[in-house]
């Protein structure tokens, strides 16, 4: 497959084959008469390891719907890629700020509320002593 250059350097750098991508024409649906009816110009890729698909009938030209199909299959593969590192980040963040260490201040404010707390029940008295 001979794609352009611009698109050759996206896929390499997600570290994805243009093997692992099948690429078919259709004809394409919707309004445009006779000349949508006769010609496969409809562009479909699917990337089979996680099953991407991307289909575009943009323009007329089965060339260009081939460029702008390939442009938008490696837009999704990126956002994918984005997604899966955001959440990653957003985990170990997450765990980051649950196993920290509290500030002195904060402490000395959890147990004045303990003790508070502690005052307050103690009030009550025990049941049955009455």
């Amino acid at each position: 497959m001979d794609l352009p250059s611009q698109i050759q350097a996206r896929l390499d750098a997600l570290g994805i084959r243009a093997g692992d991508v099948d690429e078919y024409f259709t004809r394409g649906s919707g309004a445009g008469g006779q000349k949508i009816n006769k010609t496969s110009s409809t562009v479909c890729l699917r990337h089979r390891p996680t099953g991407v698909e991307v289909r575009c009938q943009r323009e007329r030209s089965q060339a260009a719907n081939r460029e702008i199909a390939w442009a938008e299959l490696c837009a999704k593969l990126e956002s994918r890629r984005h997604v899966a590192t955001q959440a990653r980040v957003d985990a170990r963040e997450l765990h980051r700020r649950q196993t920290r260490q509290k500030h002195r201040g904060h402490k000395v404010a959890m147990i004045r509320a303990k003790k508070h707390r502690a005052g307050i029940k103690s009030a009550r008295g025990r049941p049955g002593d009455e």
